[in-house]
């Protein structure tokens, strides 16, 4: 035990004399983990997508080919991509104008309870979609009937449109863009509104015209999480559409169902849905980087 406790000090004594080693160490830990939990399987998904029909993969693939991904196209599976990038792109709008405006109150304004009341809010992000299943299906599949003064009214039937899954998604998905610009939003100086008011601008000029454009890394960052968020549910996805591209039945379920199917057809068709996921993070790298870094100083 005396012998495992010196050699403990001895490396913390090493560590805090030569700290750049450290780091090197840590960050030759850090990309290990990564390369073995998530660039491997990424690597792996690529090699089982080129690797003809019939052939084992391996990990360096001797015949590569093109024919499964065009398959893919030619089944028809790009609806599905592209339910998904209207149901995501939708909701994402939606979440972000919102979450402006409540980011701006409880950024920008004082008003009694405004903490617990962000608490509250946050809380709603943690709750399990389970809890949700049977009042929101009945709610967004015309099920729910409510009598007021004689007159019955149904709810809309949304069932196997684009806000079946993009309205609990919204909620869902809401809490955490509220969070992320409320960060944003409390650091603008109150000088820079200030001066926006004196030229006779209203709250939400200001916000539009001086906070939001100086809050492009907190935008950045809210829509691209919030995105990423809906393109990939799947619950909601499989609850709210038949499963059908023509009523908008997006694409995480579907992927599901190619478990059955050829190896390397279902592997090029999870890399052809991966594709938006890539070029989103590609454009707005630099924006959620800086978002991610400089919103929780």
């Amino acid at each position: 035990m005396a012998t495992d406790d010196g050699r403990i000090a001895r490396a913390v004594d090493n560590a805090i004399r030569h700290p750049r080693a450290a780091y090197r160490l840590l960050l030759a830990v850090a990309v290990g983990f990564f390369l073995v939990f998530a660039g491997f399987p990424l690597y792996w998904l690529l090699v089982v997508a080129v690797t003809p029909t019939g052939t084992a993969p391996a990990l360096v693939p001797e015949a590569v080919t093109h024919t499964n991904f065009l398959a893919v196209v030619g089944s028809g599976f790009l609806r599905y991509v592209f339910n998904s990038l209207v149901i995501a792109s939708t909701t994402t709008v939606v979440v972000v104008c919102v979450a402006s405006l409540a980011g701006y109150a409880f950024g920008r304004l004082e008003f009694r309870g405004k903490r617990w009341l962000l608490i509250a809010t946050l809380c709603v992000a943690y709750f399990p979609p389970v809890a949700f299943v049977i009042p929101l299906f009945r709610l967004l599949s015309g099920a729910l009937s409510v009598s007021v003064f004689g007159i019955t009214a149904s709810s809309p039937d949304l069932f196997n449109t684009p806000a079946g899954p993009g309205i609990p998604l919204s909620g869902l998905t809401m809490p955490l863009a509220i969070f992320v610009l409320t960060t944003f939003f409390e650091r603008i100086p109150d000088t820079l509104e200030d001066a926006a008011r004196v030229e006779g601008t209203t709250r939400l000029g200001a916000l539009v015209r001086v906070i939001v454009p100086l809050s492009r890394p907190g935008i950045a960052t809210a829509a691209v999480l919030t995105f990423l968020q809906v393109y990939t549910e799947f619950f909601f996805s499989l609850l709210m559409t038949n499963g059908d591209p023509q009523d908008w039945a997006p694409i995480v379920p579907i992927l599901r169902g190619l478990r059955s199917a050829n190896a390397s057809f279902a592997a090029a068709a999870a890399v052809v849905a991966l594709v938006p996921v890539v070029v989103l993070l590609a454009l707005a790298d630099d924006h959620v980087v800086a978002g991610l870094t400089e919103g929780y100083r």
